[in-house]
């Protein structure tokens, strides 16, 4: 069958990269096998090596299986052994095996391994990607079925395979390794207890220290190695029990090992979050469990919300293959806010845990704040060119209009400076003033959801009393928009204890909360929330909705309201005087509640922005009618007020 040219020309487009990605992809570790066809004489095996990062060679003939090369980091040996030889056999299976980071050679034959270098030590920089350079062919003795990692090189006799090395950060490699496995934290151990190193050990993902127990070993207290960048306050401390010590053996090492970054760790419920640190205990060659004393692990943090709570963890790798944080076994002690111990009869990785309530906890609390402060900001200055316009126009229109809409934006100005000026004070400044700024937050709060109360009372006596409205005083309104909000403040500070400093708990990082002034979280201000805050808004945002409609019905008939872009002001700037767009604060639940909440926060912290919007947009709309109108009178005198009062 004929192929197409384009095809075939893609198949080996393919063919070549595959191969370069094989190349590509070779292991840190090295493991040449095959089988050695020899003599029925006497066998050896002999070997040269020398330090450098150039080539290994190995190589086989009748008697001798050679190994030879510079890529070791401090290994320098030369010798030769005498192998076990059967007169009736003439062919041997072997294996070479390399470590790299440990500098570890490893030369097996029929099983029986012979180590030609012994670790010395984590390596930095290592000799590793041992890739094929070069082979020879060998007439009848030799390496047959030479293979690396498992995958056949070549099925004939070879006498002489060579391989090139290349020098790397053995350490760096071996922890992105460790980081891309579900047990990467056991390979840092094994790799740590055949270090063969006494004392501190240093990698980049983890610090560890190996501790040899001899007979008659009484316990150890000791303080985790740990990177220069961590303050030595806050290096978790150990103590070693007897216990640990086995009375069957001489000696036995014990690794502890400090992880200081959690990407090994990930895992655990939903609800709870790592404090930080991860501390690694194990025995040579020995599983612990059940001991009579327990060994003690003292983690040291910053100071916690006081509604997170702390548990020690542990995570047993012979249950689960993945992280999968368990209490069992373990005991919490608090020593102090800073200091808390784990107390545990088995040895494996410990952690804290910590759980915050659901409630307590926000999502996104950072752009959350951040949007907020930049709408609050926007805000500041709209009122105060708002209320500059409307200072300017009460000379020529003398209504109550204005006046309720300066109050109202008076109230929403020094809402949006105290939430600005709480996070600062709240950081900088002492008890005392927060507690002011947290007093004057809350005014400012209830001052404004009464404001828009007097908007909606207001607006009530344009439709239904339109005139008589005139005939109201101006101290009603000024008594429910900023005489009715201290009673309430005043109860509450006569109480005491309500308003100071209060943590908001971002669920990313519930170690580093958001400090505001702001009411309490103890029983008497969660109370007062709900009874005066949340009260007051749902009173504020029922009636304003209400009279939302109220007013769309008395208005929809007007020519004016069939001009979309009027219908959509009105609605919307009415939306804004009655408060109804607080209401969101009452949706934030199911699975839209994120996306409400940051709507909730971007519309009422441009409040005073929109505000400012509406006004400037009905003038305009306000002088075009003007410069347009023949001096006829549409609808009605009720329509005609209620054409006055939305214009101003």
């Amino acid at each position: 069958m004929k192929q197409n040219p384009k095809t075939v020309r893609m198949w080996m487009i393919c063919l070549l990269f595959s191969s370069c990605l094989a190349t590509l992809e070779n292991d840190r570790d090295f493991k040449m096998c095959g089988i050695w066809s020899h003599g029925n004489a006497s066998r050896n095996l002999k070997y040269d090596l020398r330090t450098g990062c150039d080539r290994i060679e190995i190589s086989a003939n009748e008697s001798t299986l050679s190994v030879r090369g510079s890529i070791t980091a401090k290994c320098t040996r030369s010798s030769s052994i005498h192998l076990d030889s059967n007169p009736l056999q003439n062919q041997s299976n072997f294996c070479v095996f390399w470590d790299p980071l440990l500098d570890l050679l490893i030369v097996e034959v029929n099983g029986k391994k012979y180590i030609l270098c012994e670790p010395k030590g984590l390596q930095g920089s290592c000799c590793t990607d041992l890739s094929l350079e070069d082979q020879k062919n060998a007439s009848l003795y030799g390496i047959v079925k030479g293979s690396t990692h498992g995958d056949i090189i070549n099925n004939d006799v070879m006498e002489i395979y060579t391989f090139k090395g290349d020098s790397i950060n053995c350490k760096e490699t071996f922890c992105d390794e460790a980081s891309q496995k579900s047990r990467g934290a056991n390979m840092i151990e094994e790799v740590l207890m055949k270090s063969n190193t006494i004392g501190r050990v240093d990698l980049p993902c983890a610090q560890g220290t190996v501790i040899e127990m001899e007979e008659g070993f009484t316990g150890l207290n000791l303080t985790l190695p740990a990177p220069r960048s961590v303050d030595p306050n806050m290096i978790p401390s150990v103590y070693l029990p007897s216990c640990l010590k086995s009375t069957t053996k001489t000696k036995s090492k014990v690794v502890c090992t400090y992880y200081k970054e959690q990407k090994l760790f990930q895992g655990g419920p939903p609800d709870s979050t790592l404090l930080g640190d991860v501390v690694g205990l194990s025995v040579e060659n020995e599983i612990i469990k059940n001991l009579p004393e327990p060994v003690k692990i003292r983690f040291h943090h910053l100071p916690l919300p006081a509604n997170c709570s702390v548990r020690c963890v542990s995570w047993d790798t012979r249950k689960d293959n993945e992280v999968n944080w368990r209490y069992e076994g373990c005991n919490t002690i608090k020593i102090n806010e800073r200091e808390t111990e784990c107390r545990c009869d088995h040895l494996t990785y410990f952690a804290i845990l910590v759980q915050v309530e659901q409630r307590a906890t926000v999502r996104h609390l950072k752009a959350l704040t951040f949007i907020t402060a930049v709408g609050c900001a926007v805000s500041l200055v709209s009122c105060v060119v708002l209320f500059y316009w409307l200072c300017k126009h009460r000379k020529v229109k003398k209504n109550q209009s204005s006046l309720v809409h300066r109050g109202l934006v008076v109230a929403i100005f020094l809402l949006c400076l105290f939430f600005i000026l709480t996070g600062t004070i709240a950081n900088v400044g002492n008890d005392t003033v927060c507690e002011i700024t947290a007093t004057l937050l809350h005014y400012s709060l209830l001052s404004t959801l009464c404001w828009m109360a007097m908007e909606v009372f207001h607006t009530f006596l344009l439709v239904h009393k339109v005139f008589s409205f005139s005939t109201t005083p101006p101290w009603v309104f000024y008594l429910g928009g900023f005489g009715l909000p201290a009673l309430p403040v005043g109860i509450l500070l006569l109480i005491g204890g309500i308003y100071g400093k209060r943590d908001i708990v971002p669920s990313e990082n519930i170690t580093g909360p958001y400090h505001m002034c702001w009411m309490s979280a103890s029983d008497n201000g969660l109370l007062a929330h709900y009874i005066i805050n949340v009260g007051l808004l749902a009173v504020v945002v029922s009636s304003g909705t209400v009279m939302l409609f109220l007013v769309m019905k008395e208005i929809r008939n007007r020519p004016d309201w069939k001009k979309t872009h009027v219908a959509f002001l009105s609605i919307w700037g009415l939306t804004c005087l009655f408060g109804t767009t607080w209401g969101l604060g009452f949706l934030g639940f199911g699975p839209l509640s994120e996306a409400i909440l940051f709507l909730f926060c971007i519309i009422n912290s441009l409040q005073g922005f929109f505000l400012m919007l509406r006004y400037y947009a009905l003038e305009r709309i306000k002088k075009k009618d003007d410069s347009s109108s023949d001096g006829s009178s549409s609808g009605s005198s009720k329509q005609h007020m209620l054409h006055t009062h939305e214009n101003s």
